[in-house]
């Protein structure tokens, strides 16, 4: 009979606009008879938490976040002889302060593993949350494991210490691998597994055909990102003015919203909406619940994504897996989920006018529409299916055990 392992699950600000891929994760662990306890650092934003599952997984999440001096000086004290004086000097300053903010977390979530017996903690993570396992586990608590989305770059410093200590790691496509590979040799886990993230295919599929764009009618476009720069809705708003100029007749819906719930980079989309006279063409839709994401992508004619860099790109699987024609930009991972020409079409970042001749030739190419979303479909359901992610944390956690 399969070992029925009970896994720690840590994200940090669960659940957020972005997390749908995690809740599937889990969803599929427990479909295997696996107990996953959720765990974070602290609720999001209000205006960030949109899902239609938000309120149950908040109700089941155990916190860790708050800092309450008094323990963490305890704490420290019993870290002292665990190795951390060295691990401080060789990392620097940033990395001693991102140690005294997840000391009091890091002893929360060592109590929480003890007190349910955890077998193993993964973090979906490589910045503090991954930190509080390290240090946990130093306390005396679980190995743990980490999952890279993005450039380490981007995750903050000591990350030869929270690499060099896990059982293991999950890396999400080849080329972040090779710059893990070049920035950690010799401070690596003892496995490091190329594993993409996944989306649900059973329910993001469609009902009825695919109806590509008609000659006359309004071409409806798509897009589903956070409102920060690097996800280039400012370089689409342009590309929607070049449009619009040329005699498209073209519409723009956005999902998402900015990290401070509404009063961030949004302000800055909204004045350039303004600026270009769009308000007519372009919509705002802020973070939506994922059905609404489905309904909005059943009704579009392409999907765009104008990232100026994407690790590899949920936002885009889920289009895919809705037969949906996607456009995308060549940058970081992307080409490892869009095969140029094949199953979408890629540009390059920060080009506004680049993406607005793709867009323009696939409204007036149906039959293009229609071969991408049929071929980008099948692409998701033979490689990015939420459960193969679920599978390999599995094996790797029982690997890591016997080993």
């Amino acid at each position: 009979m399969p070992q029925k392992l009970r896994i720690g699950y840590l994200v940090p600000q669960f659940p957020g606009q972005t997390h749908i891929f995690f809740w599937r994760e889990i969803e599929a662990l427990e479909a295997m008879g696996h107990t996953v306890h959720l765990l974070s650092t602290r609720v999001p934003p209000t205006g960030l938490i949109a899902h239609s599952w938000s309120k149950q997984a908040i109700a089941r999440t155990t916190y860790l976040g708050e800092i309450r001096p008094l323990a963490a000086a305890t704490t420290l004290a019993r870290l002292l002889p665990r190795g951390l004086p060295r691990d401080l000097l060789r990392e620097g300053p940033r990395f001693a302060r991102d140690t005294v903010l997840t000391l009091t977390a890091a002893e929360a979530l060592r109590t929480h593993a003890a007190e349910h017996g955890l077998d193993h903690i993964h973090v979906h993570s490589c910045a503090r949350a991954a930190l509080v396992a390290n240090l946990a586990q130093r306390l005396g608590g679980p190995r743990y494991s980490l999952t890279l989305h993005g450039p380490l770059s981007d995750y903050g410093p000591g990350q030869r210490v929270k690499w060099r200590d896990a059982a293991f790691a999950t890396v999400i496509t080849r080329k972040l691998t090779e710059q893990v590979h070049e920035a950690l040799a010799g401070h690596l886990p003892p496995r490091l597994v190329i594993r993409p993230m996944g989306v649900d295919t059973d329910m993001l599929r469609r009902a009825a055909p695919y109806v590509p764009p008609e000659k006359g009618r309004p071409l409806r476009l798509f897009s589903c990102g956070r409102l920060n720069v690097v996800k280039g809705h400012q370089d689409l708003m342009s590309a929607m003015r070049q449009l619009l100029d040329q005699g498209v007749d073209v519409r723009l819906e956005i999902a998402g919203e900015d990290d401070a719930g509404g009063t961030g980079y949004r302000t800055e989309l909204e004045a350039q909406l303004r600026r270009l006279r769009l308000q007519d063409h372009v919509k705002l839709l802020g973070a939506i619940d994922a059905s609404a994401v489905h309904d909005k992508l059943l009704a579009a004619h392409v999907f765009v994504l104008a990232s100026w860099h994407e690790p590899l790109g949920v936002a885009y699987m889920e289009a895919m897996a809705c037969g949906v024609p996607v456009i995308g930009t060549d940058g970081g991972g992307v080409r490892e989920l869009i095969d140029d020409g094949h199953t979408g079409k890629l540009v390059a970042p920060k080009d506004p006018t680049a993406l607005a001749r793709a867009i323009r030739e696939l409204a007036q190419n149906p039959e293009s529409a229609a071969r991408f979303g049929a071929a980008g479909r099948a692409r998701v359901e033979r490689d990015f299916r939420a459960s193969l992610g679920a599978e390999t944390l599995v094996e790797e956690i029982l690997r890591a055990r016997q080993g």
